[in-house]
C-alpha cells in the first residue's frame, strides 16, 4: 500500500458552517472541487474518519485528511551550507529541489529534508526561491531570528542579486518597472505577466558579459512579486535560457507537464532548467546587527553552458565569477 500523507487544518471562525469540500478548496486552491470530494469520500477506505463533502465544519475544529502520497520525480536531496551560527543557516539550494510541498512533491522537498536532518527543531525558511532556481536561501534557527528576518525582508532591507543567462542583449543596464499580475489567457494558473492593473514591481539589472547570442545579466528585485525576474527579463525581450514558462515558445510548459523532459524540449530549451541563480545576499544579522555579505558562485551546469557559448563570443573566456562584484 502506498504511503499516506496527512493534511491537517484548523477551521477559523470565518469558515464556521461551511461545507467541508468548500473549506478544503479554500485551503488547497490548486485542487479541483471534484478531486477534493473524491478525496473526502475515500477517507474511510484510507483508515480515516467517515466524512462527507457536505459535512459542516465548526470553528476551532481540527481536521486531518489522508491521501495517498503521489509518485514523486527524483530530485537532488542535498544542499551546501554557506553560513551557519546559533541564529542562522544559509544554504545553497540545488536546482530541481522544491522548497515546499506541492501537488507533485511531498517527501522530496527542502522542508522535508530539513525535518529529516534536524527533527522538530528544523530551521525555518525566511523566504523561498523556485524549484528550478539554484542558490542562496536564508533559514532561521530561532523564533526571534525568524521574526527579525521576515521583518527585514518585508521592509526590503535584504539585498538580493541573481545571475541569469538570457537570450539576446538587454543593453548595458536599466530598471524594469512593469506591474505584474496573473496571465489569464495562458491556461497556466501560476503564470504571471506585465499588465497595467497588476501589482507594482521593480527590477534593476546590468549586463555583465556577452557570449554570442547570450548575455549574462545580474538582476536585483526591489519588490517580491511571483516570478518577478523571469517576467521582467521576458518583457525586455530577453527571456532566461531554459525557461519553460516565460521563454519564447509558450507551448513548452504545457508539453513538459504532459510528456516530461523530451529530446524535442532539450533541443528547443537548451537547458533542463531555467538559467537563474541566487548569487548574492546582504542583510543585518538578526542578533548582532552586523552586516552579512554572502555569495554563491554560478553552479557547474550554468557555468558549463556559459563556457560552451564562448565559441561565438569575442571576449576572453573565463569564469562568470570574475565579472560579479
Amino acid at each position: 500500500m502506498k504511503d499516506l500523507i496527512q493534511i491537517r487544518f484548523t477551521v477559523p471562525p470565518a469558515c464556521a458552517g461551511w461545507r467541508l469540500d468548500r473549506f478544503v478548496k479554500r485551503q488547497i486552491p490548486r485542487l479541483s472541487r471534484t478531486r477534493i470530494q473524491k478525496m473526502i469520500r475515500a477517507q474511510r477506505q484510507l483508515g480515516g474518519a467517515t466524512l462527507r463533502p457536505a459535512t459542516r465544519v465548526r470553528a476551532g475544529e481540527a481536521l486531518t485528511l489522508l491521501r495517498p502520497a503521489p509518485d514523486e520525480p527524483d530530485v537532488p536531496r542535498h544542499y551546501r551550507t554557506v553560513y551557519e551560527d546559533e541564529q542562522l543557516l544559509v544554504i545553497s539550494k540545488p536546482a530541481g529541489l522544491p522548497v515546499h510541498a506541492t501537488a507533485r512533491f511531498h517527501r522530496n522537498t527542502l522542508t522535508a529534508l530539513l525535518r529529516e536532518q534536524f527533527g522538530a527543531d528544523a530551521p525555518r525558511l525566511a523566504h523561498r526561491i523556485d524549484r528550478e532556481t539554484s542558490g542562496l536561501l536564508v533559514l532561521a534557527r530561532t523564533p526571534d531570528a525568524e521574526r527579525e528576518l521576515k521583518q527585514a525582508l518585508a521592509a526590503r532591507d535584504v539585498c538580493k542579486a541573481y545571475l541569469a543567462i538570457v537570450h539576446g542583449d538587454p543593453g548595458p543596464s536599466g530598471v524594469e518597472q512593469g506591474a505584474i499580475g496573473p496571465d489569464l489567457t495562458s491556461g497556466i494558473r501560476i503564470k504571471q505577466h506585465v499588465r497595467h492593473d497588476g501589482l507594482p514591481a521593480r527590477t534593476s539589472w546590468r549586463r555583465l558579459a556577452r557570449r554570442g547570442v547570450y548575455s549574462m545579466v545580474e538582476a536585483a528585485p526591489h519588490t517580491g512579486r511571483q516570478h518577478q525576474i523571469r517576467v521582467h527579463l521576458g518583457a525586455l525581450g530577453c527571456p532566461i535560457v531554459g525557461d519553460k514558462l516565460y521563454g519564447a515558445d509558450p507551448s513548452c510548459m504545457l508539453e513538459y507537464l504532459d510528456l516530461g523532459w523530451t529530446d524535442d524540449l532539450a533541443r528547443r530549451l537548451l537547458l533542463p532548467r531555467h538559467a537563474l541563480h541566487a548569487a548574492r545576499l546582504s542583510f543585518a544579522h538578526p542578533a548582532t546587527g552586523h552586516e552579512l555579505r554572502l555569495e554563491d558562485p554560478l553552479p557547474p551546469d550554468l557555468q558549463a553552458f556559459w563556457d560552451r557559448s564562448s565559441a561565438a563570443a569575442a571576449e576572453p573566456r573565463g569564469s562568470v565569477a570574475e565579472h560579479v562584484g
